[in-house]
């Protein structure tokens, strides 16, 4: 979660049934969870989707450089980059209580020498020149307590993005939305990556859109993706094969 500093930042609420533990923002809606005995997986559908950027790095790099998520939401895939994947993360949340339920509710470590959690606007680190070429890996959930439609979903906003981006960087973005438009957001994100870069997963169920936008990328074959696909789950047990069936490339 992040909003803009002009806006009350929302209460955070913690809910648990059948050994899953939910983050709330003062709603019903779930902003993020946790599987109690599994606290280093990823619980959500969605969230497993975003870490589809896996397929868009080559075997040799896959867990290599800098993996930066702007919203926090319960840590799942600060948790997941830091501990499984033992990549430098950073994650940026500008609601200080997020950061201190998550430590003190889900299971997220304290900063290391691979970890930092920066309370921050994320349009401003992503934004700021000195983060320019920082991030190999992108991940982009940006939602309030309403979860209405994303935070930060305009065409300045991706092209920081993209500024952020090293060369060969991937991105993921969660859109998802009662007013959110999908078309409209794509359309911004090809404006700042160019369309032949972005791929498209299947809507969850529950209406989540997984976008990926690659930056200074060649192209890839489906057999590639195939046999990465299966490294991932071998050695991290995520569902790429499924990942990569309902991924579209959206070319012009």
């Amino acid at each position: 979660m992040n909003r803009r500093k002009t806006q009350t930042l929302a209460p955070v609420t913690v809910s648990e049934a059948d050994g899953v533990r939910f983050l709330h923002l003062g709603t019903p809606w779930v902003q993020g969870a946790m599987r109690v005995k599994k606290p280093y997986e990823i619980e959500l559908e969605y969230v497993q989707r975003m870490m589809a950027w896996m397929l868009l790095r080559p075997e040799e790099e896959l867990t290599a450089g800098h993996a930066v998520q702007l919203g926090l939401g319960a840590g799942a895939i600060t948790k997941f980059c830091h501990k499984k994947l033992r990549m430098h993360t950073t994650a940026v949340e500008l609601n200080p209580e997020v950061i201190s339920v998550c430590r003190g509710w889900f299971r997220l470590p304290e900063d290391d020498d691979r970890l930092q959690v920066l309370e921050q606007d994320a349009a401003r680190y992503a934004q700021a020149p000195e983060h320019e070429g920082t991030a190999d890996v992108l991940c982009v959930d940006l939602y309030d307590h309403e979860a209405a439609s994303p935070v930060l979903d305009d065409e300045k906003f991706y092209r920081a993005c993209h500024r952020l981006l090293a060369p060969g960087g991937v991105m993921s973005v969660n859109l998802f939305g009662r007013d959110a438009s999908f078309e409209r957001s794509v359309e911004r994100i090809a404006a700042a990556f160019g369309l032949e870069t972005l791929w498209a997963l299947k809507p969850t169920k529950e209406g989540n859109t997984v976008v990926l936008a690659t930056k200074d990328q060649p192209h890839v074959t489906r057999a590639v993706l195939a046999a990465r696909a299966e490294n991932i789950e071998t050695r991290f047990s995520l569902p790429a094969g499924k990942w990569l069936r309902m991924m579209k490339h959206l070319r012009p």
